[in-house]
């Protein structure tokens, strides 16, 4: 079953979230690495920065979770995680899909470029990188990140993107 977080999901999308990012060890660069992957504190600041996520729940436990963020003129597909246990079973596509089907708004989804089981499964979905010189400017326009993590991250956008040149 899909359904929307609540507040009383928090630190079971806190665990899968952890749980799930543990593919990124010795694959991103050591250090963008740490441990938790995702602190409680950040979760905390990504929810309160407009992150809406929707939980895959399987008798009763969140195995999957995907977040979305409005952005004014995108929306931003953020977080998605599924606990490692539970992977390859159509979770991602499942949320993905329910996430994406109602907006009228470009889609855009950052990820770690050392990450190409997600570039593939996004790509695999419609979804196609841009080019480095849109990357760089789309992730410093609409991600707060550092950037070291511009520099180590791809940007797929939907097929609504009008690419540049």
């Amino acid at each position: 079953m899909i359904r929307n977080a609540t507040e009383e999901d928090f630190d079971e999308i806190y665990n899968v979230i952890n749980d799930a990012a543990i593919a990124y060890k010795g694959i991103i660069p050591a250090d963008r690495w740490h441990e938790p992957y995702m602190t409680k504190e950040e979760l905390k600041i990504q929810t309160e920065d407009g992150v809406r996520f929707l939980c895959y729940v399987d008798d009763d436990k969140i195995i999957g979770v995907m977040g979305i963020q409005d952005k004014g003129d995108v929306n931003l597909i953020r977080h998605a995680y599924v606990i490692t246990s539970q992977r390859k079973k159509g979770i991602g596509k499942i949320l993905l899909r329910e996430l994406i089907k109602d907006s009228e708004k470009l889609i855009l989804i950052g990820t770690w470029r050392a990450a190409y089981w997600a570039i593939a499964f996004y790509e695999k979905h419609g979804f196609t990188l841009v080019s480095e010189e849109e990357k760089n400017i789309l992730l410093r326009k609409y991600w707060n990140i550092p950037n070291r993590q511009v520099e180590t991250s791809v940007v797929l956008a939907d097929p609504k993107y009008k690419r540049n040149g």
